[in-house]
């Protein structure tokens, strides 16, 4: 076994060896700011020595590759929650997550003291459905235990046929004991952008996904909503809640369609290669038109790109809660055996200099979640002039009559909402589309 732990260590020097080369090579041609320091001898012995314990004292026979593999996987998993090792079945499934279809529940996942825990269920998939949450930790998938499961195996036991139930254990921040919900793989087919008239002149657009077709689809959406509304809005809308991020050039097309100059975003790492600027060109599509952008706990990194810019040039007033704070960029660097590491290479920062991670955007005008029910139509009646005895009449034109037809009518966005109204449904896109009507107002007073 000595012989076996001696040609594991001339391997993994071997090993060592090339990546410290390489260093020293970045170095001098490509300018990385990474240090290069002796190899940690006594660390790799100890290595050595781990692998031949478990080689020789393990329960049962466990394979040099897998061993090796799950030594890669550690050293990913010790990083950060986002940097992995994505073997060739994962690596697929994350080239069909950036085009928009693929098989399983519908939610974008990290890890948070060895759970998984939901950044954001996607729109109109099994797990919105379901009533998974932005914040939930999953504990259990059917009877198997997620702690200390790696986040890859974790979404691999979630995929699976379509048809097929899965049952998650969650533990939700306001409920006292663990929830047990079921929930039903489909093939999710995401559609990332959607848009429609709130009001006459008022535009929403939501986006549940950065993907690779997004920044054109919003470009669209925009010309659309603009042509429905003879030819110009008053005001938008961009909803980015329970948007879990993804591709980050979507995030520059997305913010760039509403800029007509100035920086979006630039990143920072250790290789040049990582530091990058990426900054707006004419039209702004609105014409300054008001925005509002509405954000929650769920909106992470590329929503956090685009609220970041959108506030730091007065675009637009974010609204909404503190974002998630994912400010980290990922790399996917593609491996000669057809797998690919997701690598944490650089931070992202808005154009003020902002650094998001581990903070998030804050809101400026914070609105937490509400559920808002109509009053009761039979409760006591409010009083008012006109039903005073003696009140003086109205000579003008039927102006009262005309208000109050108005006022008795449905509410705000009910049009657009079905029987209920907009305040009922969405209490918090109500708010905004309030908010967005008033910066309207002012719009139009100075100009």
């Amino acid at each position: 076994m000595k012989s076996v732990a001696r040609n594991i260590l001339i391997l993994i020097l071997g090993v060592f060896l090339g990546v410290q080369i390489a260093i020293g090579q970045g170095d001098a041609e490509t300018g990385a700011k990474g240090d290069t320091k002796a190899l940690p001898l006594d660390d790799l012995r100890t290595f050595t020595e781990v692998f031949a314990k478990i080689k020789s004292d393990y329960v049962e026979p466990v394979s040099d590759s897998d061993l090796l593999q799950n030594a890669i996987r550690g050293m990913l998993a010790g990083l950060d929650p986002h940097s992995d090792y994505l073997d060739e079945e994962a690596y697929k499934e994350l080239q069909e997550g950036t085009t928009g279809e693929f098989g399983g529940l519908g939610i974008e996942v990290g890890m948070e003291d060895g759970f998984v825990k939901v950044i954001a269920p996607i729109d109109d998939t099994p797990a919105q459905r379901a009533g998974i949450k932005a914040g939930d930790l999953i504990i259990r998938l059917d009877d198997t235990p997620v702690k200390g499961m790696p986040l890859n195996e974790a979404v691999r036991i979630m995929r699976g046929a379509p048809g097929t139930d899965i049952t998650l254990t969650i533990v939700r921040e306001s409920e006292e004991k663990p929830l047990t919900i079921t929930v039903t793989r489909a093939i999710i087919t995401v559609q990332s952008v959607k848009g429609r008239t709130l009001d006459p002149g008022f535009g929403y657009i939501r986006v549940s996904h950065f993907q690779a077709a997004t920044g054109d689809n919003v470009r669209d959406e925009v010309t659309k909503l603009k042509k429905e509304n003879g030819g110009q809005l008053k005001g938008m809308i961009l909803d980015l809640r329970n948007n879990p991020g993804g591709i980050l050039s979507a995030a520059v097309v997305v913010s760039d369609v509403f800029l007509d100059k100035g920086l979006i975003v630039y990143t920072e790492g250790r290789v040049n290669d990582s530091e990058l600027k990426f900054t707006a060109r004419p039209p702004d599509l609105l014409k300054g038109a008001p925005m509002v952008v509405l954000v929650n706990e769920g909106s992470a990194s590329a929503s956090e790109i685009v609220a970041g810019a959108l506030q730091d040039h007065k675009r637009a007033l974010i609204v909404g809660k503190q974002t998630f704070g994912k400010g980290s960029v990922q790399t996917i660097l593609p491996m000669n055996n057809n797998a690919a590491l997701k690598l944490t290479t650089a931070r992202y920062y808005t154009p003020s200099g902002r650094s998001i991670q581990a903070e998030g955007i804050t809101p400026d005008i914070v609105l937490n979640n509400l559920k808002v029910a109509s009053a009761d139509k039979e409760s006591v009646a409010t009083i008012k002039e006109s039903h005073l005895a003696r009140h003086l009449e109205n000579h003008g034109e039927d102006n009262a009559k005309k208000d109050s037809k108005k006022s008795d009518g449905e509410p705000l966005g009910s049009s657009n909402e079905g029987t209920e109204s907009l305040a009922t449904t969405d209490y918090e896109l109500f708010e905004a589309l309030n908010l967005l009507k008033g910066l309207a107002i002012l719009n139009q007073k100075s100009t």
